[in-house]
């Protein structure tokens, strides 16, 4: 059977739940029904959020919980302009992030900076002009 081409939740490993959620619901996202005290989920554009005590979550999988750093993963968003990515990035620095890389022009012909959230998830704003989105805000590279 091939494995079906979608995403449908990032789960983050956070020091404090309450914390990361009260970050999350700063940038003016909201919290899901479905959330309990130990996870909180977050409906986005096509994906859900979710967020889960950092431990819990090693344990779910079955690893050790040691270990920080560059994670080799970033979760990203792709802005209308740069002015978009600008402002969103000082969106989540406002809200507590903090900011990684400032935005610039990049050598693929966009623009893009880096802010991490209060766990250290590292978060990539870009306008990418070679990627366009469908009438949902879907990216749509086929």
């Amino acid at each position: 059977m091939p494995i079906p081409k979608h995403i449908h939740l990032v789960t983050l490993g956070v020091a404090d739940v309450a914390r990361a959620t009260a970050f999350y619901e700063r940038l003016g996202w909201t919290k899901a029904g479905a959330s309990q005290e130990s996870v909180t989920f977050i409906q986005l554009s096509g994906l859900v959020l979710g967020l889960f005590g950092w431990n819990d979550l090693a344990a779910d999988a079955g690893l050790p919980a040691e270990g920080s750093g560059f994670r080799g993963v970033a979760l990203a968003i792709n802005a209308d302009s740069p002015d978009e990515v600008d402002a969103i990035i000082q969106a989540a620095v406002d809200a507590g992030a903090s900011l990684v890389k400032a935005a610039e022009k990049v050598f693929w012909g966009g623009y893009s900076g880096y802010y991490a959230d209060p766990d250290g998830h590292l978060w990539e704003v870009a306008h990418n002009p070679f990627f366009a989105k469908d009438a949902a805000g879907h990216l749509a590279l086929d």
